[in-house]
């Protein structure tokens, strides 16, 4: 019997979060007997999406700014009109020789409106095949909030016009759709709830310490380093800091925080055991972003988080306000902040003892794979779902 062949796109930005998300489903598909073909148009990030997944690399872009105004190539000019076609044919080639039982597209069109260039043909494309595909969105579970008169609407037909499934990467006891989008009843026939998709139980960790700070992917992350970096001058010297910046931090902003790291601060591009480092961390310093919240409460250390907010960003404020009313983090704005309230706050935050971590569901990609199988069997000689 030929395996089901999953076809699923992911775009990221700015951040690698959407990436290491996507990569984590698809090593629970995988498990499941699926072959999985990711196609990716950010740029590189080692170790992701993993061993035995099919990679198919489009020309990068990336965000042309914080506020995730257009697109910019890897060399960081604008996009042309001829780089998107170029794109959107290698993604339509893709497709065809793909030939898959299942398309997931991570974001869109609840975002990645940037992308539509060469997602609305894909959708077309699909809707054109002698056996199309079961078509799924993967998406987070709080949603930017600034939206603009119509979005939503636009968003819901949609969803109605192509998308069977709405995965939504949450447990509802946290989170749920309508929260953050207002017309979610008009499609909640569609929605599945996944549960958080965070890591496995990590490893015991290799090397401990009592301050583990990290900036995600590290396209923004200058600024909470660099906070760190000052607090762990202010603080006892006795304590053992890790930093972490993420890939994408420019070679030389990373050059001068290596040239200011005091003794007893260990400063690391990458560390592919995070999950461990955090399982043995007395505190995480971090924005509040998707993917180490849930490495966050995988590890159960307690957290500081510094949500990001540039370009009227609303989705990790929320989160992080969540976590805070549950006892779960404390919280210091991004906006203004010190080497001193930094210093302050990992004081306080250390003085406390660990949380409680409520029993969230966190095993969202194995409940992806099922949630994805069982939808692929009940469609088994039934005409596929199309909405009129």
């Amino acid at each position: 019997m030929n395996k089901r062949r999953v076809f699923f796109y992911v775009q990221h930005l700015l951040g690698i979060g959407h990436l290491a998300r996507a990569s984590r489903i698809a090593k629970a598909l995988l498990r499941r007997g699926f072959d999985v073909t990711m196609v990716t148009g950010g740029l590189p990030v080692p170790g992701f999406p993993g061993e035995d997944v099919m990679t198919v690399v489009l020309p990068p872009v990336t965000a042309g700014d914080k506020g995730f105004t257009g697109l910019a190539d890897a060399e960081g000019n604008p996009v042309t009109p001829a780089f998107q076609e170029h794109r959107r044919d290698l993604l339509l080639e893709a497709l065809r020789l793909s030939e898959p039982d299942v398309v997931i597209i991570e974001a869109f069109p609840f975002g990645r409106r940037q992308m539509r260039f060469e997602l609305l043909p894909l959708l077309d494309s699909i809707e054109a095949m002698d056996r199309r595909p079961l078509v799924a969105t993967s998406l987070r579970d709080i949603l930017q909030e600034r939206t603009k008169p119509g979005r939503a609407e636009e968003t819901v037909e949609l969803v109605k016009t192509h998308f069977d499934l709405v995965l939504v990467h949450g447990d509802p006891a946290f989170a749920r759709l309508e929260e953050t989008f207002p017309l979610a009843s008009e499609i909640a026939d569609r929605v599945a709830y996944t549960g958080l998709v965070a890591p496995p139980p990590p490893a015991e960790p290799a090397e401990t310490f009592d301050i583990l700070v990290s900036a995600g992917g590290g396209a923004v992350g200058k600024e909470l380093i660099g906070a760190a970096l000052a607090a762990a001058k202010i603080l006892p010297n006795e304590l053992r800091w890790c930093l972490v910046t993420g890939p994408n931090l420019p070679q030389p902003d990373f050059d001068e925080l290596a040239t200011a790291a005091p003794d007893g601060v260990s400063l690391f591009r990458f560390r592919q055991d995070f999950a461990s480092l955090l399982a043995g961390a007395r505190l995480s310093v971090s924005q509040a972003g998707y993917n180490t919240v849930c490495d966050i409460l995988r590890a159960g250390c307690n957290s500081l988080l510094i949500p990001f907010t540039a370009g009227g960003e609303t989705e990790q404020s929320t989160r992080a306000s969540r976590l805070e009313r549950l006892g779960l983090a404390a919280v210091l704005p991004e906006e203004g902040i010190t080497p001193q309230d930094l210093a302050r706050q990992v004081e306080t935050a250390l003085a406390r003892s660990k949380p409680d971590i409520p029993p969230l569901d966190i095993d969202g990609a194995d409940r992806t794979a099922t949630i994805i199988d069982e939808n692929l069997k009940r469609r088994e000689g039934v005409r596929p779902y199309r909405s009129a």
